[in-house]
C-alpha cells in the first residue's frame, strides 16, 4: 500500500485558495481597466447630458490614465512598505466611493474630480494585486501562468470596458458605467481579507517623500504640457509647463541616484529585456487606446450605430486579447522573450494598418478582421511585460517594479488619447470648416447631407491618420526589440533576471 503524505491534503488546500485568492484579485484589475475606455461609447449621451466643453470632454477621458500614471510608481513602493493587502481594499474603497460619485455627477467639473479620485484608487490596485502573484504562487511555472491570467483581464478589461458600456446604455442611462464597479468591489473587499496574505517588506525604510513629490510633480505637468501643445498647438504657457515637468523629473532621477533605496530602481533599466517591456507597453498602450476611442466614434457617429451595436462589433477584438494574454508567457517560454515581443509589436501594427479598408460608406470587415489581429498581438505583449516586470526584482521589491510596467501602460494610454487622439482631430478640423468634434459638427449640421458626407470623411481621414501613426510606432518599437534583446542571448537574459 502506498503510504500518503501528510503534507499533501494541506498543500492542495493551499493551492485551491492561491487559486481563488487569484479570482479575487482580477476583480479590481478588470475594473481598472475597463474604466479607461468604458467612457469612449459614454460620451455622446454623456455630452448631451451634461454639456461638457471639448477641452472638458478631453479631460474626463483623459484625468483618469494621469493621475495613474503620476501615482503607480509610489503606491507600488508604499505597498511594499505598508502591506499590499492593506493598500489594495484601502484603493477598492475609494475607487468605490469615486464610481458613486461620478454615477450621479451633476456637471462637467464634479465628474472631472470623480476621476481624479477613481485615478488615485487604481493607482492602488494594480500594482499591489500583481505584486501578490509572487506571494500566492512561489513556483515559477504556475506564477507564469498566473500573471497570464491576471493580464488577461488587465488588456481584456480594455477591451471589455466599451462592450460594457454599450450594454449599460442600451438599458440605462450614462452613470450606469459607474455604478457597475460597486458589486465587484463588493466582493473584493468581503473575500480580499479571507484569501489574499499580507505581506510587507520588513527590510525597506520609510518611503522617500520628496522622491514622491517630485514624481508626481514632474509626471502630471509634462503631460498636460504635451496634450495642450497637441490640441491647440505650440504657447508659452503649455511649453513653460511641460518644462517645469521635465526639470522636476531629471531632479527626481538624480535622487533616485542617491538613495540607497529609491522609488525607481534604475538598475532595472540596465536589463535590456525590461527596456524592451517598458518601451513595448507604452507604445502598445498608446496605440490601442487611439484605436478604440476611435472606432468607438466611427460606429456611432460615422455609420449610425447605437452604443449596443458598436459595443457587439467589438467582441471579436476582445477575445482576442483576452485568449492570446493567457498563452504570451508560454510563448515567451517557447521562442524567446525577444521573438515573441517582436511579433506580437508587428501583429498589432498590422491590425492597425488594415483599418485603411475603413471608410464611410463601407469596410467594415476590415475593421473587424484589423481589429483581431491587433488584439492578437496586444494579448501576447501585454503578458510578456507583466512576466518581465514580476521576475526582474525580487518578491520584497515587486510592488515597486510592478509600479514601473504598470505605469508605462497608463502613460502609453493617457498620451494615446492625448497625442494620437488630438492628431486626429488636427485633421478632421483641417478637413473644411467643422465643429471642434464631430459630434458637434452633426449636431449643428442642420441635417445638410453634404457637410454632414464631408465631416465624416475629414473624421474618417483622422482616424486613418492617427492609427498608421500608432502602428509606425509600434513597427519601430519592434525594430528595436528585436535589435536590444538581440544583444544579449535569451539565456542569459532568464539567468539575469
Amino acid at each position: 500500500m502506498t503510504k500518503l503524505d501528510p503534507a499533501a491534503p494541506a498543500a492542495a488546500v493551499g493551492e485551491r485558495r492561491a487559486w481563488l485568492g487569484l479570482g479575487v484579485l482580477v476583480l479590481p484589475v478588470l475594473l481598472v481597466s475597463m474604466d479607461i475606455s468604458v467612457l469612449f461609447l459614454a460620451m455622446p449621451t454623456l455630452t448631451a447630458d451634461l454639456g461638457p466643453t471639448a477641452s472638458q470632454q478631453l479631460w474626463i477621458l483623459d484625468i483618469y490614465g494621469f493621475m495613474l500614471a503620476g501615482l503607480l510608481i509610489t503606491m507600488g513602493n508604499l505597498g511594499d512598505r505598508i502591506g499590499r493587502r492593506n493598500i489594495l481594499l484601502a484603493g477598492a474603497a475609494v475607487f468605490g466611493l469615486a464610481s458613486v460619485l461620478a454615477a450621479f455627477a451633476p456637471s462637467p467639473a464634479v465628474l472631472i474630480a470623480a476621476r481624479v479620485l477613481m485615478g488615485i484608487g487604481g493607482a492602488t490596485l494594480l500594482p499591489s494585486s500583481l505584486a501578490l502573484i509572487s506571494n500566492l504562487f512561489p513556483d515559477a511555472r504556475r506564477r507564469a501562468t498566473a500573471i497570464g491570467i491576471w493580464t488577461a483581464f488587465f488588456a481584456g478589461g480594455s477591451a471589455v470596458g466599451p462592450i460594457c458600456g454599450g450594454l449599460l446604455l442600451h438599458h440605462f442611462w450614462w452613470g450606469s458605467v459607474f455604478l457597475i464597479n460597486i458589486p465587484v468591489l463588493a466582493v473584493l473587499l468581503v473575500f480580499g481579507p479571507i484569501l489574499l496574505p499580507e505581506h510587507r517588506a520588513a527590510t525597506l525604510g520609510p518611503i522617500d517623500l520628496p522622491s514622491v513629490a517630485l514624481s508626481i510633480g514632474g509626471i502630471l505637468p509634462l503631460i498636460y504640457g504635451i496634450k495642450h501643445v497637441a490640441a491647440e498647438g505650440f504657447d508659452v504657457a503649455s511649453v513653460v509647463i511641460a518644462a517645469i515637468g521635465v526639470g522636476l523629473l531629471v531632479l527626481f532621477v538624480r535622487r533616485q541616484r542617491q538613495l540607497s533605496e529609491p522609488l525607481l530602481d534604475l538598475t532595472l533599466f540596465t536589463r535590456p529585456l525590461f527596456r524592451v517591456a517598458i518601451g513595448a507597453s507604452m507604445v502598445g498602450m498608446m496605440s490601442l487606446a487611439a484605436l478604440s476611442y476611435l472606432t468607438s466614434v466611427y460606429l456611432q457617429t460615422v455609420t449610425g450605430r447605437d452604443p449596443l451595436q458598436a459595443a457587439l462589433l467589438g467582441i471579436p477584438m476582445a477575445i482576442a486579447v483576452f485568449v492570446c494574454a493567457m498563452s504570451g508567457a508560454r510563448l515567451g517560454q517557447r521562442f524567446g522573450v525577444r521573438a515573441s515581443f517582436t511579433l506580437a509589436l508587428a501583429l498589432s501594427a498590422l491590425g492597425n494598418l488594415m483599418l485603411f479598408g475603413v471608410g464611410v460608406d463601407g469596410g467594415l470587415g476590415w475593421y473587424i478582421a484589423g481589429s483581431v489581429i491587433a488584439g492578437i498581438g496586444y494579448g501576447i505583449s501585454f503578458t510578456l511585460v507583466s512576466e518581465v516586470a514580476v521576475s526582474a526584482v525580487p518578491a520584497e521589491r515587486a510592488g515597486s517594479a510592478v509600479g514601473i510596467s504598470e505605469t508605462s501602460f497608463e502613460l502609453g494610454n493617457a498620451l494615446g488619447l492625448a497625442l494620437l487622439g488630438s492628431l486626429a482631430a488636427l485633421v478632421f478640423r483641417s478637413g473644411g470648416n467643422f465643429g471642434a468634434t464631430l459630434s458637434d459638427t452633426v449636431t449643428h449640421s442642420g441635417g445638410d447631407a453634404t457637410v454632414l458626407h464631408a465631416a465624416r470623411e475629414s473624421f474618417v481621414t483622422g482616424m486613418h491618420v492617427a492609427t498608421a501613426t500608432g502602428a509606425l510606432l509600434l513597427i519601430a518599437m519592434a525594430v528595436a526589440a528585436w535589435r536590444t534583446a538581440g544583444r544579449v542571448q535569451d539565456g542569459a537574459e532568464h539567468r539575469n533576471t
